[in-house]
């Protein structure tokens, strides 16, 4: 059943040094918040894992987070690119970063195999381009039916899922709308989860479209309002697009992304005691 804690709590019992993590969100409820208590509190040598890992993964693996990446685009969207993410590939700086590239089809049926508890997923994908010669978990598969030559990636089951979204209630029901992505696939495909909430309330009033994550499919809920800024949250607050372009020439410069991350990240955790 889901336990109501604070986000410093939850992070501290849930993300490991060395642990699997995924924070999942497509271009809204993104879980920015975690992604800045887990750079606080000096997790290392993470293996992280997000279709479209953009400045919340930037700064993570600037601050020296991460060991791999496992994705299927990276970018700082309707901006350019993630230079900390770039630094680190080119010139292992803060340490180097082992990469795993995949398809979004390929990423959101890894998800979905993780969820049900099946070792791999089979899709039509990847023909006609060439990572499944770069990417060791990419390999051909014969339909036992058909014949036809199909490709098989595995599953994903992450130690930490970690989402944002809009609600929950006071038993650790949690619930979701407008695009939600793989979150659901997410918290379902990994070991422990993390479900950061705008707020908590008595009752979950039905939401047309909504998807609810029941109390007994989630390890710990927290209250972060805003959690998912500069991301949007639909019903709450708009995408912050300056933030993103703002972004752009901080992570470009070591010593401004240094001073950015003793501010505003762990700047913000001293200011907050």
């Amino acid at each position: 059943m889901a336990r109501i804690l604070s986000l410093r709590e939850a992070v501290a019992e849930l993300v490991h040094d060395g642990d699997t993590v995924a924070l999942e969100g497509f271009t809204h409820l993104i879980p920015v918040a975690a992604g800045h208590e887990i750079i606080r509190q000096g997790r290392k040598d993470l293996t992280l894992i997000r279709m479209t890992p953009d400045i919340v993964y930037d700064q993570m693996i600037g601050a020296g987070c991460a060991r791999k990446l496992i994705f299927s685009w990276g970018g700082n969207p309707g901006v350019g690119s993630l230079h900390r993410f770039r630094d680190a590939i080119q010139n292992s700086w803060p340490v180097p970063l082992e990469i795993e590239e995949h398809s979004h089809a390929g990423m959101a049926n890894r998800y979905a195999a993780g969820a049900s508890g099946l070792p791999f997923a089979v899709l039509r994908g990847y023909t006609g381009t060439d990572l499944p010669a770069q990417t060791e978990t990419i390999k051909p598969i014969e339909c036992p039916f058909t014949g036809e030559r199909l490709t098989a990636v595995p599953a994903v089951n992450p130690d930490v899922g970690i989402i944002h979204a809009q609600r929950a209630d006071r038993a650790g029901n949690v619930q979701m709308w407008g695009i939600t992505g793989v979150q659901k696939e997410t918290v379902l495909a990994s070991a422990r989860s993390l479900a950061t909430v705008e707020e908590i309330v008595d009752e979950l009033e039905p939401v047309p479209g909504a998807v609810v994550l029941p109390q007994w499919a989630v390890t710990a809920v927290a209250e972060v309002p805003r959690g998912a800024h500069p991301s949007y949250a639909q019903g709450y607050y708009e995408r912050d697009n300056s933030y993103y372009q703002e972004w752009d020439p901080i992570g470009r410069d070591r010593e401004r992304f240094e001073q950015w991350l003793a501010t505003e990240v762990r700047g913000a955790e001293r200011s907050a005691r």
